[in-house]
């Protein structure tokens, strides 16, 4: 006999805004209880001390969470100078402390980011990052005081702003690829300065689609949620007030929302929904498609349109 999820069938999309000194699984597992999901994931993890932007896929939408995971991010931080840490980052132990070179302006910082940081660069990730080796994220064996060999990685950095310069503090704003460790653009950038730096403060602004006005912090959310059963009163369960919270919830396509849109008739429909090969009139070949009932103007999934006018399916909702 097959096993029932605990919780109810919740799809779409909660951009919630992390607070700092919590996991990003902990964050999860908050929202995943305020709205009694079945099921659900987040889409790339923050640090404890991390806050911002973090998508949070229920349901359905979890079929399309690799789109968020590969998406450009956008960050803002603070990196304090002259203080190095084992973390590289205000949550770990200071290890080395070196004073600024003098005279230093932010001119010389601006254009040391912009020479080295901005472009294609290569990285090598922080043991305290939750990239895995052999199945273990690296700051579980980091803080075991196991060294593994962490070999480079390449990204994009598409911009940098240099925001403020006070002292010992730099604040800069971050535009990259996916896989960028902010941590390691400022450890590295306190090296070539000659003093050292660690992360200070980290906030992720924007994720692929999504942008920073759009996010809710969780405490936000949780007095929504008591105001909403106040409001109710005596008429109040758990289930009508997670459904009045299921308004706050992004589409489980909207990761996917600027694709190519491909409506198909009733008939291509059904024999999409049956498993059987959709074969297109006059089809113009595309990577990826957004799959809609054109009757219904439902969302049925995504899916590549090859040369010989076959549609081929990559994720579809549950016709469940």
């Amino acid at each position: 006999m097959a096993r029932r999820a605990k919780g109810r069938p919740v799809n779409g999309i909660f951009l919630l805004d992390k607070p700092g000194g919590i996991s990003s699984n902990r964050a999860l597992q908050i929202v995943k209880r305020i709205y009694g999901a079945a099921k659900a994931g987040h889409t790339g993890a923050l640090d404890p001390l991390a806050t911002g932007m973090l998508p949070l896929c229920f349901g359905e939408a979890t079929k399309f969470s690799q789109f968020l995971l590969d998406a450009d991010k956008r960050y803002i931080t603070t990196a304090k100078l002259g203080q190095r840490t084992d973390t590289s980052d205000a949550d770990g132990e200071i290890v080395e402390e070196r004073p600024l070179p003098e005279n230093l302006t932010a001119d010389q910082i601006n254009d040391l980011l912009q020479q080295d940081f901005v472009g294609q660069i290569t990285q090598v990730p922080s043991m305290f990052s939750a990239l895995k080796h052999n199945g273990q994220p690296l700051y579980k064996l980091a803080r075991q005081g196991i060294e593994v060999e962490v070999k480079s990685r390449q990204v994009t950095v598409f911009q940098i702003d240099l925001l403020d310069f006070r002292g010992d503090e730099v604040d800069l704003d971050i535009r990259c690829s996916k896989g960028t460790y902010i941590r390691s653009i400022v450890q590295d950038m306190g090296e070539m300065l000659g003093c050292g730096a660690h992360v200070k403060m980290l906030r992720r602004l924007d994720s692929g689609p999504y942008k920073a006005e759009n996010m809710m912090p969780l405490d936000e959310l949780e007095a929504l949620s008591e105001k909403i059963a106040e409001e109710m009163g005596d008429e109040a369960t758990p289930e009508s007030i997670q459904m009045r919270l299921d308004e706050l919830l992004l589409p489980p396509w909207s990761p996917v929302a600027d694709t190519p849109e491909l409506r198909l008739t009733e008939k291509q429909t059904r024999t999409l929904c049956f498993g059987q090969t959709v074969i297109l009139e006059n089809p113009e070949p595309a990577e990826l498609v957004r799959i809609i009932d054109d009757a219904s103007d439902r969302f049925l999934g995504i899916g590549e349109v090859n040369v010989q006018g076959q549609l081929l399916p990559r994720r579809l909702m549950s016709t469940q």
